[in-house]
């Protein structure tokens, strides 16, 4: 019973690392977060399917690529954007898991992307003109990992809250 207790605890805390990287990223969020739906998984507070963590866990990997292969920061050096595309997925996976669950990683998409659109908007993204290619290269970039680290977080709250 102590062990379980250990790994629920360590994968929440896993879970909130991976939020606070979302809005502060100084590494890959979606590795905690993974890495935390496998601890409460082991802890018996919610049931994963394996099809599930196949899915993330690729999911997670190409994040990985992703933030090795992408040029770090903006061109002006600011990192506000995070801020506007974290909130929003946040909202959005919240959003999602309210109206329906099986609609949650759609709202955290919606919810990314309508973040980095009110982002193009303010003085600081102006650079990031839309629709451009620069739009779509920074979703790619930005937006996907964020987007795989809030909806693994999801699927924890959904296990959490709906068994």
């Amino acid at each position: 019973m102590v062990t379980h207790t250990i790994l629920l605890i360590a994968g929440v805390i896993c879970l909130v690392a991976a939020l606070v990287l979302v809005l502060w990223p100084r590494w890959i969020a979606a590795v905690p977060a993974f890495l935390g739906l496998l601890l409460m998984h082991l802890s018996y507070a919610i049931d994963v399917k394996t099809l599930t963590f196949i899915f993330w866990g690729a999911a997670t990997l190409i994040t990985v690529g992703l933030f090795y292969l992408s040029p770090k920061g903006e061109p002006d050096g600011n990192h506000a954007s995070n801020l506007y595309v974290g909130i929003t997925a946040m909202a959005g996976g919240m959003l999602g898991i309210m109206l329906e669950p099986r609609v949650m990683v759609l709202g955290v998409i919606l919810g990314a992307a309508m973040g980095q659109l009110a982002y193009s908007r303010t003085p600081a993204g102006k650079w990031m003109l839309n629709p451009s290619i620069m739009f779509w290269r920074y979703f790619a970039a930005k937006c996907l990992p964020a987007i795989v680290a809030v909806s693994i977080v999801c699927i924890a709250i959904m296990g959490v809250v709906i068994d």
